[in-house]
């Protein structure tokens, strides 16, 4: 096993869900900490926590990977001893709506392409140059389901996920040669607040996401990017494909 203790690790969106459980993971392994998130004083919140039950060093970042030319200055900028990304968690993304395509709202379509898709290039071409130069380093790409299986009023958010998919592979290939590995997890459904963000606020609408089902937890999301950062260095895992048992496709959930 690699040990993670004293890595650079970059979370995208890591103010809730599934980035800020990757945090608390990475944390509890020894690593140092850059978050970033749109809400900064969550990222305060949690790094707080983090200093105080592991002594975690964090830097937080309040950033929106939509904003390009935020996401270049800060991210190559970084403090001198913070520039040094050991592992870059690409978590940061959304869905807005459920409308069939017809019935879509632009403005939700270019939130999810301009966080799903621009906004994880944009992070990507700020932190690889470094690693390449560096000879180490791990890309983790957190896609979905949806980006396998497109699924009915799913498709501006699959067409986003399937883009990450793709770009997942194209990096793994280009970085051939090189020691950084790179790797796609695609969670099915997971409880945090996707679907609230999904429906604009909408709690009701949200909790009958995962009603009558055991859906997955950012920490079992988590572990699962923790286990691929900590394989020894010759090993990448490319791609994890994980859903709840009560889910076998991206539209068969076994509600009871």
């Amino acid at each position: 096993m690699d040990s993670v203790k004293d890595k650079i690790v970059l979370v995208t969106g890591a103010s809730s869900g599934i980035g800020a459980a990757c945090a608390k993971r990475f944390a509890e392994a020894g690593s140092r900490l850059i978050l970033a998130a749109r809400r900064g004083d969550r990222l305060q919140e949690l790094a707080g926590n983090l200093d105080r039950q592991w002594g975690t060093a964090v830097h937080c970042l309040t950033l929106d990977v939509r904003d390009r030319h935020a996401v270049m200055s800060q991210l190559t900028q970084l403090p001198a001893d913070w520039q040094a990304v050991d592992i870059l968690v690409n978590n940061a993304g959304l869905s807005r709506g459920l409308d069939k395509l017809q019935e879509g709202t632009l403005d939700d379509w270019e939130e999810m392409i301009d966080a799903n898709v621009k906004g994880l290039l944009y992070v990507t071409r700020a932190i690889v140059p470094g690693m390449i130069e560096r000879r180490q380093g791990h890309i983790l790409n957190i896609g979905s389901i949806a980006g396998r299986h497109a699924y009915p009023r799913g498709n501006v958010y699959c067409a986003s996920k399937a883009a990450v998919r793709a770009i997942t592979q194209g990096l793994k290939q280009d970085l051939l040669g090189t020691p950084i590995r790179v790797s796609e997890i695609d969670p099915g459904l997971v409880e945090t607040e996707f679907s609230e963000v999904r429906f604009h606020g909408d709690r009701q609408r949200a909790s009958e996401t995962y009603h009558g089902l055991t859906p997955l937890t950012g920490e079992d999301i988590a572990d699962l990017v923790w286990f691929c950062a900590t394989r020894p260095s010759h090993v990448n895992i490319s791609e994890m494909l994980v859903v709840p048992t009560d889910q076998a496709t991206a539209t068969q959930v076994y509600r009871r």
